[in-house]
Formats: structure tokens, sequence, C-alpha cells
């Protein structure tokens, strides 16, 4: 059984064929960087009007690399929830469109849940139950996962979520856009300990974060409590200073919400996914905790459609999509 599925979640137009053993015969992902970049973060209608353009170009893409064409297409996939709505409502009624056209079954499945798939996609072979953390610019959350289906929610962020974070602290620091992998090549330079910055929640038994606090704290350091408009940020030293001790308050705090988690589950793998999981202080980080840790390669940590291999899972116990099939941009 061959599976095409597709993800606009937010800003990435991504499609994806794979099999029902969970081999991907193609995956491809269009980026919208360039069109977000002196907006300092994703605008959804931009993004929205981006996927309209992208799909159908991408989809090709991906049936010519992995040599099919639709009609060897058994079964459409995608993520309808949660997500930028209007973003989410182009992929979601492409693919029933196509499914429609093709006379094939449709799977929803879940974009979050997908992102702790992929890790069992990588490691090739069973790991559940374990607890899950997923982590990127729209999703900071903790879960007990019991099966691949199965889900429940330990805790979530109270604010921003680590990617936001990451995102708003690089242009306080004049890093750019996207935050995250400029701001960790600039803490490289950087020493970790040169701001105490807090780190919410750590010594709470809640498996809840909070980062705006700490978005505050950098911007204070920065430029102090009088901050205004127009101040050109710092240079140097201080700027990868800055970085460092900032990256080391987030990965603290996940590493340390993530060791709370598995004591309170008794549970002792941890499966990690999401855009924020490429950063390799934090994979460093997890990877000392007591845990058999899973943790994508680079290419299924962001955004893609090949982990929406999920749909194999609801495919096996016949879970399709009904015709009436709706976005949802909150968790479901």
């Amino acid at each position: 059984m061959k599976f095409l599925a597709l993800e606009t979640s937010c800003d990435e137009t991504a499609a994806a064929v794979f099999t029902d053993d969970l081999r991907i015969l193609s995956s491809v992902v269009a980026s919208q960087n360039e069109l977000h970049v002196r907006f300092g973060g994703v605008v959804p209608e931009i993004a929205s009007r981006a996927h309209l353009r992208n799909l159908l170009p991408v989809v090709d893409e991906a049936l010519a690399r992995a040599n099919l064409k639709l009609s060897d297409i058994g079964c459409l996939v995608v993520h309808n929830t949660p997500g930028l709505v209007g973003a989410l409502l182009v992929g979601v009624t492409a693919a029933k469109s196509l499914a429609f056209a093709l006379g094939v079954p449709l799977i929803a499945v879940n974009h979050v849940a997908s992102h702790i798939y992929a890790c069992r996609m990588a490691a090739e072979r069973d790991i559940f139950p374990c607890v899950g953390l997923v982590v990127s610019g729209g999703h900071t959350a903790l879960f007990r996962c019991d099966t691949p289906l199965s889900l429940e929610l330990l805790g979530t962020t109270r604010d921003d979520a680590a990617g936001e974070a990451f995102d708003k602290v690089a242009a306080i620091l004049g890093l750019g856009f996207p935050g995250g992998p400029a701001l960790e090549r600039e803490a490289r330079s950087g020493d970790p300990k040169a701001f105490a910055f807090p780190r919410s929640f750590l010594d709470s038994p809640t498996l809840e974060f909070s980062f705006s606090g700490l978005k505050t704290a950098v911007l204070y350091a920065c430029h102090g409590q009088g901050v205004s408009k127009g101040i050109a940020p710092p240079a140097d030293q201080k700027r990868a200073d800055l970085a460092a001790s900032f990256q080391e308050a987030v990965v603290d705090v996940l590493a340390g919400k993530c060791r709370q988690a598995l004591q309170q589950t008794g549970l002792k793998r941890l499966a990690v996914g999401g855009g924020v999981s490429a950063n390799l202080r934090l994979r460093e980080k997890l990877r000392a905790l007591d845990a058999e840790v899973f943790i994508p390669p680079l290419d299924l940590c962001t955004d893609n459609a090949a982990m929406a291999a999920l749909a194999v899972e609801k495919w096996k116990v016949g879970d399709f999509a009904p015709p009436e099939l709706d976005a949802h941009p909150n968790f479901l």
C-alpha cells in the first residue's frame, strides 16, 4: 500500500510518499523562510497563499521522486490539526479532493502526534509506551504515549513555545529569522554561565512550561530596564554570551521537565520531536537522562509530511476520515 501525505500546518509546504511497512519513498519540503524573514515571524495569510502556490508542484515532485503516478496511490493522508487554520485548510481541501478523485480512503492525523511517531520511524522498532516531548515554534508539550494513537497531555506551555522564544530572542539579539539555528550558532562561542537567567517551574512538580519571563530577562540584560525601540543589539562577546545563557536556560528546563515526567509516569523511554529537537545542546542534555532517548534525524525533526506515516497505524484499524473532514487549529 502506498500513501501520499500532505503537510501545510504552518509555513512548510510538504508532501511525502510512504508504504505500509514505513518505507519513505520520497519526502519533499518547500520552505517559506524568505517570505517571512522581513516580518521576523510567520504571517498566516502569506503562509496560506504560498501553500496554494506550492502544494501541487510539491506533490508532483514527491510522486516523481518515488517514481509513481497518482493512480498508484492507495490512500491520502493529511495533517488537519493543530496549526494555522488557513494553512491547514489548504492541505485538508487538497487531500479531500485528491481522495475523492482517486476513489481512495482519506486519513487525518495529528501534526503533534506525528512528531512523536517520527521517533518510531527512525528507530525502526516499537518505542511505545514512552514519554513524548514535542518542542517547536508552535508547541512545547509533554505526553504520556501508551500507543502511537493514545496520547495523554501531561503539561504544556503557559505562554511562549520554546521555538517561539528562540525566534524572539534571536530578534532581540539581531540574529534574524528563523532564530533557532542562528542563535545556536551564536551560542557556540558564548559562556552559558555569563547570565543567570530564570528557569521557570524547574523546581516545581508541575509539568508545565513558561518562557515569556526568560525572554523578558534577555531583553533587559541586553538593553536595560529602560528599553525602547530602535536600540542596536549587542555585538561580539556579549551577544554570544547572551545567546549561550538563554539557550542553556531553555534546555535546562526542557531536560528537567522530561526527567520529572519520566519519574512521575515510571516510563523508561523518551521520544522527542519538533524543530527545536534539532538543537545539539538539547540533544546532549536529553541523552544524559536515565532513559532510552529517541530523537529523529534532522529531516524528520522539522515540519515534514513523511512523519504522517502515523496514518499507517490508523489504516491498520480502519480509522478513516469522513468526507466532511475539517481543519482544527487547536490540539485535538
